[in-house]
């Protein structure tokens, strides 16, 4: 299924993606792909994923830090309770992308998360219906399930998660492997989310 590609290469092959900065490429040999069930982990991921929106995912890198210390480091129980003189106080911060209505879109989101958190258990258990590992990697922006999480998501009240948000969002989490066939991270990831699907026995969504 997989072929060799060692990590002692003097230049390992990666998605080509990953290699503009020394950054990028540490993000996606560290991070990109991995399952994630942390739910402060996952509330981050999917509100970074909203503010990258139009943007490139290295603005949000080099940001990340910065976007962790003015957003209670995205404990959504503490983001719940931001209020509009919190939203302002954002506005004029330059460390963090400047956008009212991402802004605005995460202390909604913080809301929605506890509600959904209360029905489902955790973020966790709700994201991880919908993985699907049995496609090969490929260019597409959305797929069937990122469409129907977003759809979901968006019925909840969350904003700022269309498709192609929740793609990108469902890349970076683990619920699939889209490193590209010669890339010599896609086994180590596949790898990665054997050992996690057998940890938690995740249900898995039948799409319609």
């Amino acid at each position: 299924m997989f072929d060799d590609y060692s990590a002692s290469q003097a230049q390992p092959l990666r998605c080509s993606w990953a290699n503009g900065t020394p950054q990028m490429q540490v993000y996606h040999d560290t991070q990109w792909g991995f399952p994630v069930s942390d739910d402060q982990q996952l509330f981050e991921k999917i509100c970074l994923e909203g503010f990258q929106a139009g943007l490139s995912w290295s603005t949000i890198l080099n940001k990340r830090e910065r976007f962790r210390e003015v957003f209670a480091n995205f404990d959504f129980y503490t983001l719940a309770k931001y209020t509009t003189n919190d939203i302002e106080r954002l506005m004029q911060d330059p460390g963090i992308v400047r956008h009212r209505g991402k802004i605005v879109s995460t202390v909604n989101n913080a809301k929605r998360a506890i509600v959904l958190v209360e029905e489902a258990g955790s973020l966790a258990a709700f994201f991880w219906q919908y993985q699907n590992w049995d496609v090969e990697p490929s260019v597409a922006a959305t797929s069937a399930e990122s469409i129907a999480l977003a759809k979901e998501l968006k019925r909840r009240g969350w904003t700022f998660v269309g498709p192609t948000t929740i793609y990108a969002f469902m890349q970076s989490v683990g619920l699939v492997n889209d490193h590209i066939e010669t890339c010599y991270k896609r086994k180590e990831v596949w790898l990665a989310q054997q050992d996690f699907s057998l940890e938690r026995k995740w249900p898995l969504l039948r799409l319609q």
